[in-house]
């Protein structure tokens, strides 16, 4: 009979593999918010971004005046997540913020892009949770379906294309696509961040 391999390193158990990654309390108080943002904000119309600012903020997060969230944005943990004045979270956004996500002035991320600032060690057998903040910096665009890695900073002016997988920080001024993303070409500078209200058509 031929020997049998040795199994892959790792832990004795499924049991220590799956052992939860935050505490009791924690998990009910996410629990508590989720049912929360469904009940006061999921169903809410889109214009009503006051009022879902407002809902965010009695829940930990820092949410600038003017700062649009729609209400089928996925935000893990209010007290993580800070945007400045007239900032925008587009429609199914998924903001992972395991570590805390910063959305400085007139930021834009768009509809399904996804803000990841967790992920797992796949190096240690217990594959444990690896948290890095993000910040997508004054004036930043990050458009449809991209995907932002644990640990990026998008610099001032940066633009990440659609579908586009950023795994490294963004310079300022510059659009990046791809994946994994990769410098395009520079940003013309003027008339990108205006006061008022950001493109609707960047965030909807």
């Amino acid at each position: 009979m031929a020997d049998i391999p040795p199994p892959p390193p790792g832990p004795a158990s499924f049991r220590a593999l799956n052992r939860p990654t935050f505490g009791r309390r924690q998990r009910l108080a996410r629990l508590a918010w989720r049912a929360l943002w469904l009940v006061a904000a999921r169903w809410t119309p889109p214009p009503l971004f006051a009022w879902r600012a407002a809902v965010l903020r009695w829940c930990g997060a820092r949410v600038a005046p003017g700062a649009r969230v729609y209400p089928s944005v996925s935000i893990w943990w209010p007290p993580n997540l800070a945007m400045g004045a007239h900032a925008s979270l587009g429609p199914g956004v998924i903001c992972y913020d395991v570590a805390p996500i910063t959305i400085e002035p007139y930021a834009i991320v768009s509809q399904r892009a996804h803000l990841c600032a967790g992920g797992h060690d796949i190096d240690d057998p217990a594959f444990p949770l690896v948290a890095r903040p993000i910040v997508i910096g004054r004036g930043a665009w990050i458009a449809a379906e991209a995907f932002v890695a644990p640990g990026v900073v998008a610099g001032e002016g940066a633009v990440l294309g659609a579908r586009a997988v950023a795994t490294r920080d963004l310079a300022p001024w510059t659009v990046y696509a791809g994946n994994p993303a990769t410098a395009r070409r520079q940003r013309r500078r003027d008339g990108a961040v205006q006061p008022g209200r950001p493109s609707a058509a960047a965030a909807e």
